[in-house]
Formats: structure tokens, C-alpha cells, sequence
């Protein structure tokens, strides 16, 4: 018996949803909610924050549904949509600070076991970083905005920008050198 999705062309599945259809909701939400909690996970640090504000994404997703222009792809709207998301939260909880003067008495990793660079521990050195220097790395290194557009998004100006930038990569560097990784690091120019 061969099984036929009911559900595998992707503007019909978005057409549908704007009607109303809630099957081809849930079947978008769930074809892109693992992805998009991974990306609401890097910025914010508790995956428990990190999924509500997943959900209150795919609440805009779905709201926003029929301003969705089908220029691009769908998963990078909703990224968007969760990036922004991701950042709002993280306003209103007021964890965001941009200072030139970050505590260099920041706790170090004590965890000896984390010896290999996998995916985990990248993101654990990540998360340690100040939410300013994060947020600004992550919109450059990982969603690959330039300093002009994260200075739009965050409101601040694009010399803080590429200063934080700067700062992250290079408590990054220190944070690899301390477990005794030699960081190569290879970036697009700033």
C-alpha cells in the first residue's frame, strides 16, 4: 500500500492554512517546529523559554500568514519570524545589555569532559556569552545579516555592532584556548 501525502505542496499547504484548515496548520507546524526551536534555543538559553517563544512565532506565522509573498522560501520567513521573536523576548525580560565594559570575572568552564567540539558544547559556549555579544554574533555568524541590518533590528548603532561582533568572537577564541582548542577561524569580512 503506497501511503500519498495529502499535504505535499507547499502553497497549497499555506493557501489552505489562511483558510482556516486546521490539519494543514498543525501539518506546518509541525514540519517546521523542530527546526525553529533550534534556532529560538540559541538565543534564548532555557529551552522552556525557548519554546514559548517558538509558539508565540508560529502565532505571528499564522496570523501573518497571507502577507507570505512566496518570494524566498517559507522556512527562512519563519526564521525570520523566530529571530525577531527570539529578540523581543529578550527585551522584555531585559537581559540584553550593550556595554564596552564586560566583568572579566565571567565565570569559566569547569566541565574537563567537553573536550571534542560538538554541536552541545558550541552552543553552551554560546550561551555564555554576554546576551549583547550573543545576539550580535548569532544575527552575523549564524543568520548571516550584515552590521547595517543588525544595527536596524537591534536598534543600536553599526560601530557597537561590529564592536560587539568583535568581542564575542574573541571571548569565543579565549574560551576554545582555555579547554586547549586552537580556534581557526575563518569569518566573511566585517
Amino acid at each position: 500500500m503506497k501511503i500519498i501525502s495529502l499535504y505535499n505542496n507547499e502553497k497549497q499547504l499555506i493557501k489552505r492554512s489562511i483558510s482556516g484548515n486546521r490539519q494543514a496548520q498543525q501539518f506546518l507546524y509541525e514540519k517546521h517546529a523542530p527546526k525553529m526551536l533550534s534556532i529560538c534555543r540559541q538565543y534564548v538559553k532555557d529551552v522552556q523559554f525557548a519554546e514559548d517563544v517558538m509558539i508565540n512565532g508560529f502565532v505571528k506565522v499564522f496570523e501573518n500568514l497571507d502577507s507570505f509573498q512566496h518570494r524566498g522560501s517559507f522556512e527562512g520567513w519563519i526564521r525570520k519570524i523566530m529571530v525577531r521573536e527570539s529578540i523581543s523576548y529578550l527585551r522584555k525580560k531585559q537581559f540584553v545589555v550593550y556595554d564596552d565594559e564586560i566583568l572579566e570575572s565571567r565565570p569559566k568552564e569547569s566541565d574537563d569532559s567537553a573536550s571534542i567540539l560538538d554541536e552541545e558544547y558550541v552552543q553552551q559556549l554560546i550561551d555564555n556569552l554576554p546576551e549583547g555579544y550573543k545576539m550580535v554574533f548569532l544575527l552575523y555568524a549564524i543568520e548571516g545579516y550584515k552590521h547595517h541590518e543588525i544595527a536596524k533590528i537591534l536598534e543600536i548603532s553599526e560601530g557597537t555592532s561590529k564592536s560587539q561582533l568583535f568581542k564575542a568572537r574573541k571571548m569565543l577564541q579565549e574560551n576554545l584556548k582555555l579547554k586547549g582548542i586552537s580556534p581557526q577561524v575563518k569569518t566573511r569580512g566585517q
